[in-house]
């Protein structure tokens, strides 16, 4: 997880046409970015991983929503790099540390983070951040364990209006945004628009040093 840690930013993907997904990941290259988080909310998923994976060998893909077993094990077989979910499920944290899978659940609550570091997971993603109450929730949640070595993924409402609230936070490893690369974009094939978005995240990434 160090590079999602060393770039902060995760375009979170939903791609219903496979054949789109390598010209998505360009677009989100040329921005700047060199990582993506494709869903499995679709049926396209694992065959988009798999096509970027060819295309572009030095892109990490990672594997989101993963909710049964057998989607970790589709999602390493197409070549993920790392797997994240929107809870904490303990099987699908077994599974994917079965298959030496980087794998981070989601979680709202205290309970939910120290059954996540019970399980050895310590990168969390925090969900649905703005509707759980963002960066102060966040804060509140994280304080009793920032010794511990946590770090947050918060996703969920996050845009440009905010974020760089959740680059200050010491505790926010990286965010996940589906902003950067919607679904009416990626349909509407408006690879520009998404490469300027990323490259403006990116930037304000670069710029916004979290607090100490």
């Amino acid at each position: 997880m160090k590079r999602v840690i060393d770039r902060r930013v995760v375009p979170v993907v939903v791609i219903e046409n496979a054949e789109l997904a390598v010209p998505l990941a360009e677009a989100i290259a040329a921005g700047g970015l060199d990582l993506i988080e494709i869903t499995f909310r679709t049926a396209a998923a694992a065959d988009a991983i798999k096509r970027i994976r060819q295309a572009l060998p030095s892109m990490l893909v990672g594997a989101g929503t993963l909710l049964q077993p057998d989607q970790v094990a589709r999602a390493v077989d197409a070549g993920a790099g790392f797997g994240v979910a929107p809870g904490l499920n303990p099987k699908i944290v077994a599974k994917a540390q079965a298959l030496k899978l980087p794998f981070c659940p989601g979680v709202m609550t205290p309970s939910d983070v120290e059954a996540g570091l019970e399980l050895g997971c310590t990168m969390l993603k925090f969900f649905p951040s703005e509707a759980a109450g963002g960066v102060k929730m966040l804060k509140a949640i994280g304080a009793p364990y920032a010794h511990t070595g946590v770090k947050f993924i918060p996703t969920g409402g996050i845009n440009m209006t905010n974020v760089a609230e959740y680059f200050a936070l010491p505790l926010v490893g990286a965010i996940g945004g589906t902003w950067l690369a919607e679904a009416k974009l990626i349909n509407e094939k408006q690879w520009a628009e998404i490469t300027r978005r990323t490259r403006e995240v990116v930037a304000l990434a670069t710029q916004t040093p979290a607090k100490k």
